[in-house]
């Protein structure tokens, strides 16, 4: 019933803009770490690293937008993904700054890979890829401890269910009764696997 936060929900925007990045002081303290279902998020990626990421795994090997979404997600198993709309304006820009070219077409759907200029500034920017993918290596040890990657976003799509829900207006005693039996029985059938 519920995507990964919906696109199109009136309150999907201003979600992913709070949700969409947080930060790792990967000397063991976690800062703006999700911690259950209520931690806050700060940013991940400092600015222009992203970009950088994305440059290079498209360099690595031409990929559609969600491939590329899908690829960061696990190499950080499943701690951070990175939202359609920061992925797909960052391979535009990569695009018009001659760095991308779009190699392929499939429908809407627009296969990415670098250019010579775009693997000459990967080049150029070697030290620095290599930080940020060894901090992303390290992040994605750290997230991935007991982690899955699919029960984290689905424990995501419940916090957001049950707070669109709490915020379309008071629950009843009778819709609250009900949204308790169906978390009731979901845990039920979490116990029984």
């Amino acid at each position: 019933m519920f995507g990964h936060f919906r696109e199109g929900h009136k309150d999907y925007e201003e979600h992913e803009h709070r949700n969409r990045h947080f930060r790792g002081d990967f000397g063991g303290r976690w800062e703006g770490f999700e911690r259950g279902l209520g931690g806050g998020r700060e940013r991940f990626f400092d600015n222009g690293h992203l970009r950088l990421v994305i440059l290079k795994l498209i360099a690595e090997k031409p990929s559609y937008g969600y491939e590329l979404i899908k690829a960061i997600e696990e190499r950080l198993s499943g701690g951070y993904t990175p939202s359609p709309g920061v992925v797909y304006p960052t391979l535009t820009l990569l695009e018009e700054e001659g760095l991308a070219t779009v190699s392929a077409t499939d429908g809407s759907k627009k296969l990415y890979a670098a250019t010579e200029q775009g693997r000459e500034y990967l080049k150029a920017n070697e030290i620095t890829l290599k930080a940020i993918f060894g901090r992303m290596e390290q992040a994605g040890q750290a997230f991935g401890r007991g982690r899955v990657p699919q029960i984290q976003r689905a424990m995501m799509n419940l916090k957001f269910a049950f707070k669109m829900r709490v915020e379309r207006g008071n629950l009843t005693t009778e819709q609250a009764i009900k949204v308790a039996e169906i978390i009731d029985q979901a845990a039920r059938a979490i116990d029984e696997v």
